[in-house]
């Protein structure tokens, strides 16, 4: 919980690293909280014509930012520049290309976005 609680403290920081763990977490924290919030609309029947409950929509407004800025930090991590996000638009090979950055191992030691967030030189 820790991990999901610093991504959303640092709610729109672009510069720095973040760790495979922390962006995982984050990920994973968002999927149980969309997943109860979903219950929850439709049981309170608060669900719209589309399928998306108001408390997930919010939620999902709510996060959106942090989501970004985390996953920016993540490709800082790998070496890459947060421009590489964009490809999420390209159908299939985008997200694809994304997950294998995001499951990618820091680079060792300091690089231009900052020192090595495990704290290994």
């Amino acid at each position: 919980m820790n991990w999901y609680l610093e991504v959303l403290k640092k709610y729109a920081v672009f510069s720095g690293r973040a760790r495979r763990k922390e962006y995982w977490m984050f990920v994973l924290f968002n999927i149980i909280i969309a997943f109860v919030l979903g219950i929850i609309d439709g049981v309170l029947g608060l669900t719209t014509e589309g399928g998306m409950g108001i408390l997930g929509g919010l939620y999902s407004l709510a996060v959106l930012l942090p989501s970004i800025a985390v996953g920016v930090r993540r490709l800082h991590d790998t070496g890459r520049t947060g421009w590489w996000l964009l490809i999420a638009f390209i159908p299939l090979i985008g997200a694809i290309v994304l997950i294998v950055f995001f499951v990618l191992d820091s680079q060792p030691g300091s690089n231009e976005y900052g020192p090595n967030p495990k704290g290994v030189g």
